[in-house]
């Protein structure tokens, strides 16, 4: 019996997927990637080489010389194309597919710091905003293999997926854009978005001397400045962009 061609829709969801979750974790044991398959009908293990399939095409796994399947379709390299740099695109078309298979995805709650003025005021956070953060969340951290590109702490409830330049000051394709974040635990994340922490070009860590003026030195020695110019972990892909750092520095450091 010939194998059912991939559909669009199929295809989709599993590109969705791709970003998901790490690159390196993918299996055919991956909860993710059984949900899944179960939800398109297909098996784990075709929904892990489709996985495989789409790691062809990612430049940014070659540069980490980690390359994927070689034997792809023209669907799977039409359907790659369609979607890279436009992530909120493909947020927006998985999560109305999710719907068609009759899954309710659930959009985050938990909405990152840096969603917020840095005044503290609230701002209107749309469904769509919602499902583009939930995207972006979770391709940063995947990105990183879920852990802070610091301090190398794995425990997902505590990272954050930290824009460079901040959600208020993008683009919508640059609110969703992968290669606009990194994967921080939470203090961290708290003090890059007020601009008391920076990462240089080089990937090298730097603080603000404003921070010293809010904590003692045992607190800033033991929290913060032990990393000074330590190097960042690199992500497996999405690499941040020149363009989110110079911002960063320039815009948002407290020197």
């Amino acid at each position: 019996m010939a194998r059912q061609a991939w559909s669009r829709q199929e295809e989709i969801l599993v590109l969705d997927l791709y970003y998901r979750i790490p690159f390196k974790k993918s299996s055919k044991s991956h909860p993710e990637v059984i949900r899944i398959a179960n939800i398109i009908g297909r098996s784990p293990s075709a929904v892990n080489m489709k996985i495989g399939n789409f790691g062809h095409f990612d430049t940014s796994l070659k540069v980490e010389n980690i390359s994927g399947l070689i034997h792809t379709s023209k669907l799977d390299e039409k359907i790659w194309n369609e979607f890279y740099g436009h992530w909120d695109l493909l947020a927006q078309e998985a999560f109305e597919i999710f719907k068609i298979y009759g899954v309710n995805e659930k959009i985050i709650e938990d909405i990152d710091s840096d969603v917020f003025d840095r005044k503290g005021k609230d701002i209107t956070i749309t469904t769509t905003s919602r499902i583009n953060q939930a995207f972006f969340r979770n391709a940063v951290l995947a990105a990183y293999n879920d852990a802070c590109c610091i301090t190398g702490l794995s425990t997902k409830s505590l990272l954050r997926a930290s824009h460079i330049k901040p959600w208020k000051d993008s683009t919508d394709e640059e609110k969703t854009d992968p290669r606009n974040g990194l994967c921080l635990n939470a203090l961290l994340d708290a003090a890059f978005d007020k601009g008391l922490m920076t990462v240089n070009l080089d990937g090298r860590v730097h603080f603000s001397n404003y921070i010293s003026d809010m904590c003692n030195g045992e607190t800033v020695d033991r929290f913060f400045k032990k990393y000074e110019d330590c190097k960042i972990i690199a992500a497996d892909r999405f690499q941040p962009l020149k363009e989110y750092i110079e911002y960063h520095n320039d815009v948002i450091f407290e020197r």
